[in-house]
């Protein structure tokens, strides 16, 4: 059974951070493309960041220099480390696995900035 469980979220004040966290079983996780994706209320779900099997990486423009994807093979683990995160940052974000044929979703965590 795979399963892919998001934790981390939470409320912050703007300028703030937090390291969302999404870790994986049931997959071979080094095989694996990994992705954050967010939706906020009233827009479609859009891609944050990815990371492949290869350890490169692609982050939305808006993200760029605020937020960083990695992983961790052993722990079968992805994570987003956000900072100076804006109030349009909102979203329930969900994590996002990919191989081949195969792709799979967290059941989300929400991400609220706000005073």
């Amino acid at each position: 059974q795979v399963q892919l469980v998001e934790s981390g979220g939470g409320l912050v004040q703007p300028g703030g951070s937090l390291r969302l966290s999404c870790a994986t079983s049931g997959i071979t996780f080094s095989w694996y493309a990994m992705g954050w994706y967010r939706q906020a209320p009233g827009k479609e779900r859009e891609l944050v960041a990815r990371i492949n099997s290869d350890f490169s990486t692609d982050h939305v423009d808006s993200v760029k220099g605020r937020f960083a994807i990695s992983r961790d093979n052993g722990k079968n683990t992805v994570y987003l480390q956000m900072n100076s995160l804006k109030p349009e940052d909102t979203a329930v974000y969900y994590c996002n696995a990919v191989w081949r044929e195969s792709a799979y979703w967290g059941q989300g965590t929400q991400v609220m900035v706000s005073s």
